[in-house]
């Protein structure tokens, strides 16, 4: 299944989503001029799980590297699914939370994201990059405030394509059951050289600090859709 957009309206223009989309871009960009294809910008600015797990306290530039390691991609097509995902279910998160309170979560996502992640694969050596994280988070919120929206979906049943609409509780649903079927025949949390465990927190955040903020703030509506 491919999402193409949302029926879901958005009635502000989502500075940081476009931020966030522009800087991986261009971060994207800086990986493949470089002379050897970003190997050496992944190996400096990737998450390792083994240096955070076991270098001790003080090394501020590991920490710093859960940050960077979002902004990275290791392909077209790794960049593509992210920024994809991000723009579709994104913009209507950012607009009920407030561009200032969105990109604190995201980091936040992203964050415990990177932190499933070692928990699950302390001994990997292998940097972790990608938005994948940060960006499940986003969609976790999403199901909480749009369960009933709209996904506009490309289906490959062998050769036909079809497109449906699915509500936005099924389609993130199996989108969820897949990262955590995954994960757990992974074992180590890093099958396939993909950082399922990352995903499954990710979204885990985002769901937990979302369902928090309807349980705290009941009068904060979402759009009905």
């Amino acid at each position: 299944m491919i999402p193409i957009r949302d029926e879901n309206p958005v009635h502000i223009v989502p500075v940081v989503t476009i931020g966030i989309l522009a800087v991986n871009i261009a971060v994207f960009l800086l990986e493949i001029a470089s002379p050897d294809g970003g190997e050496g910008i992944i190996r400096r600015f990737g998450a390792v799980p083994f240096r955070l797990a076991f270098g001790g306290i003080g090394s501020l530039a590991d920490y710093v590297t859960v940050g960077t390691s979002m902004f990275l991609h290791g392909g077209l097509f790794h960049l593509a699914g992210n920024m994809l995902f991000l723009w579709i279910f994104g913009n209507n998160v950012e607009e009920h939370l407030g561009s200032v309170r969105f990109l604190l979560f995201y980091g936040f996502c992203g964050a415990l994201a990177a932190a499933a992640h070692i928990i699950s694969a302390p001994g990997s050596v292998i940097p972790m990059i990608g938005a994948s994280g940060a960006v499940a988070g986003v969609m976790g919120a999403y199901v909480i405030l749009f369960p009933r929206a709209r996904i506009v979906t490309l289906v490959f049943l062998g050769f036909l394509v079809q497109m449906v609409r699915l509500p936005a509780v099924l389609w993130i649903g199996i989108w969820f059951l897949i990262q955590f079927l995954s994960a757990v025949a992974g074992g180590s949390g890093e099958a396939g050289g993909v950082a399922w465990m990352a995903h499954v927190g990710g979204f885990g955040a985002g769901l937990a600090v979302m369902s928090a903020e309807r349980f705290l703030c009941p009068r904060r509506e979402a759009a009905v859709v």
